[in-house]
């Protein structure tokens, strides 16, 4: 209670945002949480699932990036946190296979990783990839401030194409068919081509928003190493949504 307490005044006093991060691979996060310092001021403290305090409730957002088994406990805590009003931020594995024997993640998500051949609609990960993403909103989360450094080709689900504005990220990992149901706010789409195949995949899952009871939950892909959240359009990405209002 007493490091919560200091946390949240070091946030107030520097006008930034108060942050828990939950991980279990936190190099990445300790690079994050010090870009989002530099960026605004944000106070992180980084936590593994174990040790998750036990009232969430005086952080800004609750960022959750954890690769390995997200245990039940944990699961109802990060839940309830946003149907009670908070911002769940979600980090790259944070939706993956291993969370399919989750009791609730999934359907409260409204994500389903459907199972069978990836060309047939089934999911996939692919890792060690070039990969690029692209803005698909007109949201402050991805508009303000982030320094976008290419343009993406992106074709929509209806075949359209534009010209979308991105960042290229290099030994990534892509998620093909993520399955998303129920109203939410696109923010990102990816754009990959598999050099095995030729095949381009462009699918609008990247990011983004969605409502949770009171609260709100938030969505990023990208996120296999550290450098990644070194990124400067990224790190900015992830920062924005902290110091997001809704």
């Amino acid at each position: 209670m007493l490091i919560l307490a200091m946390t949240t005044l070091a946030a107030m006093a520097t006008g930034g945002a108060s942050v828990l991060i939950v991980a279990d691979e936190i190099p990445a996060m300790q690079a994050l949480a010090e870009g989002m310092k530099g960026l605004k001021a944000v106070e992180s403290r980084i936590v593994r699932q174990t040790e998750m305090p036990e009232e969430l409730r005086a952080y800004d957002a609750v960022i959750v990036y954890i690769h390995g088994r997200l245990d039940q406990k944990p699961e109802e805590a990060l839940l309830a946190y946003a149907e009670a009003g908070g911002k769940l931020i979600l980090l790259h594995h944070s939706i993956s296979s291993g969370k399919r024997s989750n009791a609730r993640w999934f359907s409260s998500l409204g994500v389903e990783l459907p199972e069978g051949h990836v060309e047939s609609g089934g999911y996939k990960w692919i890792e060690g990839v070039s990969l690029e993403v692209c803005n698909l909103a007109r949201h402050p989360i991805t508009r303000d401030g982030v320094p976008y450094s290419v343009r993406v080709p992106f074709t929509d689900p209806r075949g359209r194409e534009t010209l979308r504005d991105g960042f290229a990220l290099e030994h990534s990992e892509v998620y093909i068919n993520h399955k998303l149901n129920g109203r939410r706010t696109t923010l990102l789409g990816f754009r990959y081509m598999d050099t095995a195949s030729g095949r381009t995949w462009t699918q609008p899952t990247a990011g983004w928003l969605k409502r949770l009871g009171k609260g709100w939950v938030v969505y990023f892909m990208p996120g296999h190493t550290a450098d990644e959240f070194r990124h400067p359009a990224y790190l900015r990405i992830i920062t924005n949504a902290v110091m997001w209002t809704p």
